[in-house]
């Protein structure tokens, strides 16, 4: 099925939830969007993510928040890619790709995210991987795996929340360690109780 047409006013106002969410990290209001159309008026704004909403490219579970569904029908790039879940952190108790906890899909040239692979991308939060090229507010590439090779840059979950660290097996434990000029991380020691969700394959600087 072709993408429903938008107009240059839904388009405008598609193009710039999306850079807010993967550039900025945060959820425009009625009211950035309001301001970035020149509206006078947040219920004119509010019409608008109406009416993106009804189209399928966004949607409102609640009215604090905004998901994006799917890409502009025009998007400014002409390199094959696939479409990957942006999910903010995992809050604990929820499933990291719950419906909920992402934010939107970006598109990845297969060049860095091959097609016959399932990735998610992840904003780095701090400073415990700065020497592994992860720096606070980067977007990492992870590419779905349930195990990884010593010196792996990992995405694993513990207790429900999700960590950046560098993979070591030792013969009766997980290390997770940190790679920080900041000594005040400590790696963590782990026997199984935790779940590698996958292997960082490229940082975007942000």
């Amino acid at each position: 099925m072709s993408d429903i047409k938008l107009t240059e006013k839904e388009l405008e106002a598609l193009r710039f939830i999306r850079n807010q969410i993967v550039h900025e990290g945060k959820i425009p209001s009625v009211r950035d969007v309001m301001r970035k159309l020149d509206y006078k008026s947040p219920r004119a704004a509010s019409y608008i993510l109406e009416k993106l909403d009804l189209k399928g490219y966004i949607s409102r579970p609640n009215r604090g928040h905004i998901q994006i569904k799917k890409d502009t029908p025009t998007p400014d790039y002409h390199a094959r890619t696939i479409k990957v879940p942006l999910v903010g952190s995992a809050p604990c108790g929820s499933p990291m790709f719950a419906e909920e906890n992402i934010e939107g899909y970006c598109p990845v040239s297969t060049e860095i995210a091959k097609s016959s692979y399932q990735y998610f991308l992840l904003r780095a939060i701090g400073d415990s991987m700065n020497l592994r090229e992860i720096q606070d507010g980067n977007l990492v590439l992870v590419r779905q795996q349930p195990t990884a090779e010593n010196r792996d840059r990992v995405v694993a979950l513990i207790d429900d929340e999700a960590t950046i660290k560098e993979f070591h097996r030792t013969n009766n434990a997980i290390l997770l360690k940190p790679r920080s000029t900041n000594k005040q991380h400590q790696p963590i020691i782990l026997t199984e109780e935790f779940k590698i969700l996958g292997v960082v394959q490229s940082v975007i600087e942000i």
